[in-house]
């Protein structure tokens, strides 16, 4: 498939309604048929278009709710466009690239095949109407949808009996008969052969119910190509089964070759993730025509594997799969010489990739919902590991987030939201948090997004109250969900985020100039600071109305936080010792804080004592919702924010993280625990910051790589402090720390500019 030139240039705010250059002569249009808007209905769009010239551009807008395929001159350009609806409650996405690859002088052939959803789901607003409007535009020249577009529906798309896919997917399963299939279509002028009509114009743009079209702010989907896969064969009640491995849990649709005497048999196609969490999710089935046939079914599944299960007069010469995915690729890097790590860092890429598509998904099997409590952890380890590509995804989130806001001021997610809409408090407190949007801001140095976000985020803020003692007051929201798990200190999981919440806004209120907002912040932060401290027994904290176990996560809260004055740690590290209650979701959480009191070396400890089962897991390619398979919330087994580790370790073990935004100035700051060796190599906007540490015997080494354009405050470990040298020479004036706000009374730091660099201590004796 040639390569499409996509004209994907992001607006300055994603949230712009329209583009400069509406289509004003294009026209909503669908097929006239009774029922067409039925959910899983699936349209045929054909039009025949005359070209003196080859042209050099042709940029295209299209949208449709839901999803679309398109072919020029039967050859196949876009393999499923469209976003799922919902930039806010009201609009709608749409596509922009440039086509000119594809068309030559003369006749070209559009043809475009559109799957409706029908119905909403945790990820997707459905509009009521199935549409399509298209707009290409060759040296000013529009070549626009309208009633003279020929369209039908597909005869051959059909749905399926039980089991269907639970109400969180806006998606139905695909059953494809073959034998009602119209082969050609794509290239055909034949319009009467394959029953087509002229269309519905059925409004502009736009109109409702549409409304407002906001140009994809993310790229297109990463097309892997087309891959056989190995299988077996057994009999199973009656039927032989096919089970096909794959390398990986991953994004894909599955492409059959059968052969079938008579045709007209039942194929079911589904994964080995069909009840992934508990809950029944997507499939499909193939109805054979006569013959030797190959039949991709477009709507993507996941999982490791793909299961056919045919009657005994079908044979299976071949199962294949396309993979595709977020167009991103891994461009960081880490080693180390712990085993347990590597496995945790491989598995965790993997539930990372598989999370990424139309939004960041807390699974891509039960829901592809994008929960918040997911997105802070999952955008955290997107920076240190995936290219700069990712943060358009990370970008939309948040814009989608500010957008759903509802009148009294809550946030919820998940969004873009069909059929839920609960407040989880915990969650929102954590998006618009340090971990969140703070977060986002110092990674990109995307100013204008805190500009955009900051009245939302302040209305949300005044949806908080403080009780008589000082802490947060307990806001149930619609769910009260701290954590999955049991002994959860409620009172002070949510003070926790509150506080750090506050402090990350007081911060975006100095940079936009709000400086009576960012003193209010400070002043709610030091009463709720006094009031959680007040909690504080000698030994642990612990709200007075809490009666159950000591909760671990409230201690992670007060450090990470800063509530906690280092003079707890001992005693706080006592607390991190004896209790285990976080769920894979917070224990990213409790190792963070763990770092960051000094007792990195048991945060290892307490990391593999708790994920061993999940990373050791031969069975699985990715991590699990809970600690177990069918635990917390069902289980699921591909929970991207039980991959938190990955960010700890960049940000702790290896100690590097932005100290001005956009990586102006950024630290290194390794702190090897109990490794011998890790390097690591970390994707910036600035370009890829490179780090690598050494312990032989006494001498600690160090290498590392500025990238131009940056500085690096480079800090040893606290124990070494001896002959130290910078690229084989004492350390100049220059190098030396001279800033006070920078020096750390336990550790010597250099100020380094772009290059590369050695730097060799000895242990202190």
């Amino acid at each position: 498939m040639k390569k499409i030139f996509l004209f994907l240039i992001i607006s300055v705010l994603v949230g712009c309604k329209t583009s400069p250059n509406e289509p004003v002569l294009a026209k909503w249009i669908t097929a006239n048929v009774e029922g067409v808007d039925a959910p899983n209905r699936w349209i045929a769009f054909r039009k025949d278009i005359n070209l003196k010239e080859v042209p050099k551009e042709a940029f295209t807008k299209i949208a449709v709710d839901s999803k679309y395929w398109l072919w020029i001159n039967g050859e196949l350009a876009v393999f499923e466009g469209g976003l799922k609806r919902g930039p806010n409650p009201t609009d709608t996405y749409y596509d922009e690239l440039n086509l000119a690859p594809f068309l030559k002088e003369g006749e070209n052939q559009i043809s475009i095949l559109m799957w409706y959803f029908g119905k909403e789901g945790f990820s997707h607003k459905d509009s009521g109407k199935a549409g399509l409007i298209f707009d290409m535009d060759v040296d000013g020249q529009h070549y626009v949808s309208d009633a003279s577009w020929m369209s039908r529906v597909h005869p051959a798309y059909e749905n399926t009996g039980e089991p269907l896919p639970n109400f969180r997917l806006p998606e139905s399963n695909i059953r494809f008969n073959a034998e009602k299939d119209i082969v050609g279509w794509q290239s055909s002028n034949d319009f009467e052969k394959y029953d087509f009509k002229t269309s519905v114009e059925i409004g502009s743009w736009g109109d409702a119910p549409w409304n407002a079209l906001v140009k994809r702010p993310i790229p297109f989907w990463k097309d892997f190509g087309v891959k056989s896969a190995s299988f077996t064969k057994e009999e199973k009640d009656g039927k032989i089964v096919y089970t096909a491995s794959l390398p990986y849990n991953m994004q894909m649709t599955p492409i059959l070759d059968v052969s079938d005497e008579k045709g007209g048999s039942l194929i079911e196609i589904e994964t080995d993730h069909l009840y992934g969490g508990s809950d029944t999710n997507l499939r499909a089935e193939y109805i054979t025509k006569s013959g030797k046939q190959e039949y991709e079914s477009i709507g993507w599944l996941n999982g490791q594997k793909i299961i056919i299960k045919c009657p005994k007069e079908v044979v299976v010469n071949n199962i294949k799969y396309r993979e595709t995915g977020y167009d991103t690729q891994v461009d960081g890097s880490f080693s180390c010489d712990n085993e347990f790590y590597m496995k945790f860092w491989e598995k965790g890429l993997r539930t990372l990739y598989i999370n990424m598509r139309d939004t960041y998904y807390d699974c891509p099997d039960r829901e592809r919902a994008q929960w918040w409590g997911d997105v802070v952890v999952l955008m955290g380890e997107s920076f240190y590991t995936y290219s700069t590509s990712a943060h358009a995804l990370m970008r939309k989130a948040i814009l989608e987030l500010v957008d759903w806001q509802r009148e009294d001021g809550t946030l919820f997610s998940p969004i873009p939201a069909g059929n839920y809409s609960n407040e989880l408090p915990a969650q929102m407190l954590a998006s618009i948090g340090e971990y969140g949007f703070w977060n986002y801001y110092m990674n990109t140095g995307d100013e204008e997004i805190l500009a955009r976000v900051y009245p939302s985020v302040k209305r949300y803020l005044g949806v908080w109250k403080l009780d008589d003692t000082g802490l947060t007051e307990y806001r149930a929201g619609d769910w009260s969900w701290g954590d999955w798990g049991d002994n959860i200190d409620e009172r002070l999981i949510l003070a926790g985020w509150h506080y750090i919440a506050l402090n990350s806004t007081a911060k975006m209120a100095d940079i936009l100039g709000h400086k009576e907002d960012a003193k209010e912040y400070r002043s709610l932060m030091e009463k709720i600071k006094d009031a959680y401290n007040k909690c504080w027994d000698g030994k642990c904290y612990r709200h007075p109305s809490y009666e159950k176990d000591t909760d671990d996560r409230v201690h992670a809260m007060a450090v990470i936080s800063g509530i906690a004055e280092p003079k707890k740690y001992s005693q706080l590290f006592e607390v991190f010792k004896t209790q285990w209650h976080a769920s894979p979701y917070m224990e990213k959480y409790v190792m963070e804080a763990l770092f960051q009191m000094g007792y990195g070396e048991y945060a290892l400890q307490r990391v593999e004592r708790r994920f061993s089962p999940m990373v050791n897991s031969k069975d699985y390619t990715t991590l699990f919702e809970g600690w177990e398979v069918g635990g917390y919330g069902g289980g699921t087994t591909n929970h991207a924010w039980s991959g938190g580790a990955l960010t700890v370790i960049s940000q702790y073990l290896c100690g590097i993280a932005p100290m001005k935004a956009g990586y102006d100035l950024f630290k290194i700051e390794p702190d090897p625990a109990s490794f011998n060796s890790a390097s690591i190599s970390v994707p910036t906007v600035k370009g890829l910051i490179k780090s690598e540490f050494m312990k032989d015997g006494n001498t600690f080494t160090l290498n590392v790589s500025i990238p131009d354009g940056t500085e690096a405050l480079v800090y040893l470990p606290k124990d070494y402090k001896e002959q130290v040298l910078i690229n084989n020479q004492s350390p100049n004036e220059k190098q030396n720390i001279v800033d006070a706000k920078y020096k750390k009374a336990d550790k010597l730091g250099f100020l380094l500019k772009s290059g590369e660099y050695t730097l060799q201590a000895k242990r202190i004796k």
